[in-house]
């Protein structure tokens, strides 16, 4: 069973369900497995617990 772990900023619980669909109909399609052998994980973090370039993301200033 593939397991894919999708590590990012939180989500509703709408767009987890979006994604974690739309990654299992791609997985599915490539690999050449069923959908239901393919497991979807999602860590979500917080903007404080992850630093890009020496900064926390929650310090950066929105793009």
């Amino acid at each position: 069973m593939p397991v894919i772990t999708v590590d990012g900023p939180k989500l509703t619980k709408e767009q987890k369900a979006k994604l974690v669909k739309s990654i299992t109909k791609t997985a599915s399609e490539i690999i050449k497995l069923p959908e239901q052998s393919i497991i979807v994980l999602i860590e979500e973090r917080e903007r404080d617990n992850v630093g890009v370039g020496g900064v926390l993301l929650s310090d950066k200033q929105p793009d």
